[in-house]
């Protein structure tokens, strides 16, 4: 069965940092493209972040250049660093995983998802 397992979300001032951790099981997922998404209260899920097994990233505009997406040396880690967090990218995020290795910005176009992390900036 896989799972996907999301951990480092909390509340953080407007400014600080904080990093998201998706450790993935039940398959590898060393060749597949995974990602990151969020949900603000009242909104829909949106596009974060997305990388494939060979490090190539696409970023949401509203986080490139605060927000980085990594992935561990298993490969079936994948990690979401937020730096000049603020507030409005308070959400629950989201890890999630493709069956094929090309990245995607649409949430249909993921297969596997994880529980989500509360993350809370407060200003």
């Amino acid at each position: 069965q896989v799972q996907l397992v999301e951990s480092g979300g909390g509340l953080v001032q407007a400014g600080g940092s904080l990093r998201l951790s998706c450790a993935a099981s039940g398959r590898t997922f060393s060749r597949n493209a995974m990602g990151w998404f969020r949900q603000a209260p009242g909104k829909e899920r949106e596009f974060v972040a997305t990388i494939n097994w060979s490090g190539g990233t696409a970023y949401a505009d509203s986080t490139k250049g605060r927000f980085t997406i990594s992935r561990g040396n298993a490969l079936n880690t994948v990690y979401l660093q937020m730096n000049s967090l603020k507030p409005e990218d308070t959400a629950v995020y989201y890890c999630a995983a493709r069956r094929s290795l090309i990245i995607a910005t649409s949430d249909s176009a993921y297969d596997y998802w994880g529980q989500g992390t509360q993350v809370t900036v407060s200003s």
